[in-house]
């Protein structure tokens, strides 16, 4: 159960409305929720449930951000319309980091009494900065980055797959399709955090086992000129690159692998791409021969939720682009409708009981958007399986699907850092 600590400048007055809040919360009761009342501690009153969303609305990865939340938003919209969990309704809590970990870290403290947990964390170094934090409030997290070398407690949940999964059935998927030989030597540029090195855990991986070079070059992520990392790769001689960048350094790095005349195949992690990179023709002729592995179907994808996901969008946001990031947005609810239901049929949806009905489930059912999910082993994503998409100006969102799901045999047999 969680401890709470106050310091000796917290005013008595301070002090007991927060005990009263808590104790209010403690006290509701959905009468749904089992056969006595429903225990409860954050984020839960007689008629709400609300959710956590810190998130990226101002920095590198302010279009990924906003499209998750466009997902996360469309997924408490259908719930709520179909008349909530447990008797109550979905609230999102949203907040704005601007990809800066130490306003994340101010901004969970502000917000942490007031949410039962985060449907969206975003950011690698905003979740590595925050998980001591997370275990201490056992604060279960759907975190919007695919590392999973941060999978290394019970709280925290990854929609799709890992970046190194990712990177390992991209590379598997290329050699399958005549891209990539044993033998060959790759480049492979990457952020230096945990959303790069992991993806770089991946290329490495899938290089031993096939007797592939690779050729590493970290960069920052704030980094969008890729000109001389392009030159070096050419002048080493690599066959193929993989990318694990935002998507301006992602742009860059394929207009140069066109204008320098390498014209090698490029296969990048699912943060690559921004619907924004349409508007330059010459970034969308540059990326014919860029393929991206994700852990998920693209906003186009021809499953029955997909379809209601794209007639919701356009219906809530008339005037926005939808993007990438709304089906791992709205995969994130899934994961929490899962939890909180079998929370609400446990009577218990305190932080302690999340966690419980968290780990009870092996088979969540993805309905489509992915391969369905199993949230009971912490240390391992929910899927292993990717689809390869490509950048398709004519799709809704900027993408379509050329294979998936996709899985390979390294793939399934790969540990990931923190597996059980």
């Amino acid at each position: 159960m969680r401890t709470n600590t106050t310091t000796a400048t917290i005013s008595l007055a301070a002090a007991a409305v927060m005990l009263l809040a808590a104790c209010s919360n403690k006290a509701a009761d959905s009468g749904s929720g089992g056969d006595g009342d429903l225990k409860t501690d954050y984020g839960v009153t007689a008629d709400e449930i609300t959710l956590g969303v810190l998130t990226d609305t101002s920095g590198v990865f302010k279009a990924v951000g906003l499209n998750l939340t466009q997902g996360d938003q469309l997924w408490a919209d259908k719930v709520n319309e179909a008349g909530g969990i447990c008797g109550r309704d979905i609230k999102l809590a949203l907040q704005d980091h601007g990809y800066k970990a130490d306003n994340a870290v101010s901004l969970y403290e502000q917000g942490k009494q007031d949410i039962v947990g985060y449907v969206q964390l975003l950011g690698s170094p905003i979740v590595a900065a925050l998980k001591s934090k997370v275990v201490s409030d056992e604060m279960l997290a759907v975190i919007g980055t695919n590392s999973s070398v941060l999978l290394d407690n019970d709280y925290l949940m990854m929609p799709g797959t890992g970046y190194d999964l990712e990177m390992i059935n991209g590379l598997a998927w290329a050699s399958e399709q005549g891209m990539l030989a044993d033998g060959d030597k790759i480049g492979h540029v990457y952020i230096d955090s945990e959303y790069g090195q992991n993806g770089l855990l991946g290329s490495k991986h899938y290089a031993k086992q096939h007797g592939i070079e690779v050729v590493e070059v970290p960069v920052g992520a704030a980094d969008t000129d890729m000109t001389a990392t392009i030159t070096k790769l050419k002048n080493d001689g690599v066959k193929l690159i993989a990318l694990s960048l935002a998507p301006a350094g992602a742009a860059s790095a394929a207009l140069q692998n066109q204008v320098q005349g390498l014209n090698v195949p490029i296969i990048g992690n699912n943060p690559n791409f921004a619907t924004a990179l349409l508007s330059d023709a010459s970034v969308v002729s540059a990326m014919e021969n860029f393929h991206i592995a994700q852990g998920y179907e693209t906003y186009s994808g021809e499953s029955e939720l997909s379809k209601e996901i794209q007639a919701s969008f356009d219906e809530r946001y008339p005037d926005e682009e939808p993007g990438y990031g709304i089906p791992p947005g709205y995969l994130g609810g899934l994961m929490w409708e899962a939890i909180l239901n079998e929370a609400c049929d446990n009577g218990d949806m305190t932080r302690e009981g999340l966690l419980e009905a968290r780990l009870s489930l092996d088979s969540v059912d993805a309905q489509g958007l992915s391969a369905d999910m199993d949230l009971s082993n912490p240390g391992v994503p929910a899927t292993r399986s990717v689809y390869i998409v490509k950048i398709d100006p004519d799709a809704p969102g900027g993408e379509s699907i050329v294979e998936g799901p996709y899985v390979t045999d390294e793939a399934k047999e790969y540990e990931t850092p923190y597996q059980q």
